[in-house]
This record gives C-alpha cells, sequence and structure tokens, in this order.
C-alpha cells in the first residue's frame, strides 16, 4: 500500500470516528519582524491591562475562588 492509499485510509477511518479535518492558518514565526510585531502587541496589552482598574479587582475577587479547584 503506498502512501497516498495509507493517508486515505487513516482519513476516512477518522471520519468514521465522528471527526473532520480542520486547516488552521497561523502566523509564519520565521518572517522577519514576527518578533517585533509580537512585542508591539504585547506592549498594546500591557498598556491596556494597567489601565483597567476594574478588571484588576475582578481579577482579584475571582483568585480567591480558586481554593480547592486543584484539589
Amino acid at each position: 500500500m503506498n502512501i497516498n492509499e495509507r493517508v486515505k485510509k487513516h482519513r476516512q477511518a477518522l471520519r468514521m470516528a465522528g471527526l473532520r479535518p480542520v486547516q488552521i492558518w497561523v502566523p509564519d514565526t520565521r518572517r522577519p519582524g514576527f518578533d517585533e510585531e509580537c512585542r508591539r502587541q504585547s506592549r498594546l496589552a500591557a498598556k491596556a491591562d494597567l489601565s483597567d482598574q476594574e478588571m484588576d479587582q475582578f481579577m482579584d475577587e475571582v483568585i480567591q475562588d480558586l481554593d480547592g479547584w486543584t484539589d
């Protein structure tokens, strides 16, 4: 059995199990400028976090409810 037939058989088995293929496109981490863009977006997110006092309060309240979740 050649590789194409094996792949086809494998995919048919997955479909019979109720699964379906999904294609996901993600940023190319090798692309020039990727790291700079990550830093830019991280800074924006950090700046937004610092200015959101309500979120800070919410997170402080929620973290108190975590007791027992990992027991």
